[in-house]
Formats: C-alpha cells, structure tokens, sequence
C-alpha cells in the first residue's frame, strides 16, 4: 500500500483543521495535543544518525514483570539523560547513562524546533515489523505532569495510533524517517498511543522519546 506523508483515519466527528498557534495541526480531537512536524533531515542526514544510532547506543533488550512473570522482548532499548536518573516502568527501574555525542546533537535539535526543554531520552530500536508496542500512555510518576514527549523516528516509516481512553475514539498517522511528532498537554492522561506490529515492514527503526524527569534527586 502506498501511504502519503500526511496518512491519517480519522471518525467523522473529528475536527480536521484544529490548528495550534503555531500553524501546527492538533490530530487530536480535544483533551490533549499532537503536532506532527513531518521530516527535519534530509534523507542523507537521517541515514546517518539511524547509523550513528544502530552502532553507538548501548542497547538492550527490554524487561517487564508482567502478573510477576519476568518477560524480555525482543525489542531493544536504552536510557539517557542529564543525570543520572532512574526511570520504572513496566514494573522495571532503569537508570540513565551519560549522553552520547549524537544524542546531544539531536536533543538540541528537538528542543530548538519545538521550544520545549528535556533532561532525558528513552530509545527503542525495532528490528522489523513484527516488534511494536500495545496500547499504552506515559504516565508514569517521575515524568512531568502534562509535560511534552518529543517523538523523533528514524528507519523504517511506521504507522502510529492514538486511542481516546473514554470515547475510544481513533486516529492514526505515518511517521517518517527523519520525522518529529510530538506529544504535550494532557495526552498522557486521555490518550492511548501504540505501534501496531505489521509483516509488511521488513526493516529496523529506531525511535527516540526526549522526555522530562522531575521529583528526583541524581543517583550517585
């Protein structure tokens, strides 16, 4: 199937021209916002940071105790940030590494485009796709409330799907190689998002989550 850059499914009921400020259309119909930046790099810039990413990151395949059965997936990430923090969730205490040099660059990029200042970044690298991730929010306690989630993707285009916690409501939307989407407001706490696995992908992506810890002093 050939997708657009702009794909998206949308209910009926569902504003289509809902703009923030700054020109850039919310995809969400009310109680949160999602604005997609569409791609930030030429194609040569973003191959080159997915390569700088695949080779420099300190991956690991991802841990969760779920109903206390300790399960590893076969996707793989890693955590970094400002200090050196501790990050749970999925039952699972994470604590950050020091920045990388191309993690440095690329946050600086992420912060300069949306305004928005991070003091950490939580990776995920999907070998093809058949690895995604279930319905889910990012609401765990040591993230700021109502904080923005900058989603920057490299790799293999993927689709995104956001789910109203109440209405069930749905859209969904393409994310590009070299793409920004970003998250704010009270998204976390209305809206489920996921990456819906697809055999139709046969190629890896990696996707960064610059985020803001806050309520916790630097681990020693």
């Amino acid at each position: 199937m050939d997708f657009t850059s702009f794909f998206f499914v949308f209910l009926p009921d569902m504003d289509l021209f809902n703009t923030e400020g700054d020109g850039l259309k919310n995809w969400l119909s009310k109680d949160g916002t999602v604005n997609y930046y569409g791609k930030l790099f030429s194609l040569r810039e973003a191959d080159g940071y997915l390569d700088i990413l695949l080779h420099t990151i300190a991956w690991k395949n991802d841990e969760a105790l779920i109903f206390g059965k300790h399960i590893l997936t076969k996707r793989k990430v890693a955590w970094y940030g400002d200090d050196n923090f501790e990050y749970t969730y999925s039952n699972r205490t994470k604590r950050a590494l020091a920045w990388t040099k191309g993690l440095l660059e690329l946050k600086v990029i992420v912060e300069e485009k949306t305004g928005e200042k991070f003091n950490s970044c939580l990776l995920n690298l999907y070998h093809s796709g058949e690895e995604g991730m279930a319905w889910h929010s990012d609401g765990e306690k040591d993230l700021k409330e109502n904080g923005a989630i900058a989603s920057l993707s490299f790799g293999a285009e993927r689709k995104f799907a956001f789910k109203h916690k109440r209405s069930k409501t749905t859209c969904s939307l393409i994310l590009e190689h070299g793409s920004l989407l970003v998250m704010k407001g009270t998204t976390q706490r209305h809206w489920l998002h996921r990456l819906p696995p697809t055999k139709k992908v046969l190629k890896p992506r990696v996707n960064l989550t610059f985020r803001t810890i806050v309520s916790q002093s630097p681990t020693s």
